[in-house]
């Protein structure tokens, strides 16, 4: 992580933190907790829980019902959800720095059912501690996360595709299926 002090004028001082490095192939995914939405309300996912003696397809969008996320980025793992499981993936999960209840909301509009876990990220903690948020107050998101998409077996990443802003191409599943 980079950390920067300043000191103004006045004698105050700032510290900044920036992001963690960002994470590459071949390392374990560090811990972190998402929240899911399940029949009795939100509830806990850790990382240990989603990727432990697993091989994951994890995808991440810059918000829920954004239109990007929403026309392309997500339907793709709609339409290749099969396709993806035959390559024996455990799970494909959506990420994005939302509330349970809106990637919940998210799922039931885009019809995912079981194929596809939606995973909240609601305050961007364990994309920050991937090295993926992204600054998007311009658009009046604030911090989300970046579009990627990663492949872990067993919480160890074997495949990561980052997204160029305002792209939509290397994390689409089409991609994902070509690299299992």
């Amino acid at each position: 992580m980079s950390v920067s002090l300043s000191l103004d004028l006045t004698g105050t001082i700032t510290l900044e933190r920036g992001s963690l490095m960002t994470i590459k192939i071949g390392d374990n995914l560090p811990p972190g907790v998402f929240t899911i939405m399940t029949d009795e309300g939100p509830a806990p996912l850790t990382i240990d829980e989603l990727f432990n003696g697993k091989k994951v397809v994890l995808f991440a969008v810059p918000g829920a019902f954004t239109p990007g996320c929403s026309i392309s980025h997500l339907p793709s793992y709609l339409e290749f959800a099969d396709e993806i499981f035959a390559k024996k993936v455990d799970t494909i999960a959506c990420m994005s720095v939302n509330d349970s209840f809106v990637m919940h909301a998210w799922g039931l509009d885009r019809g995912v059912e079981d194929k596809i876990m939606m995973l909240a990220d609601g305050n961007g903690d364990y994309t920050r501690s991937l090295g993926l948020d992204n600054d998007n107050s311009n658009f009046g998101m604030g911090i989300r996360s970046k579009r990627f998409a990663l492949i872990a077996e067993d919480g160890i990443i074997t495949e990561l595709m980052i997204e160029e802003p305002g792209k939509i191409a290397v994390s689409k599943a089409e991609s994902i299926l070509s690299k299992l």
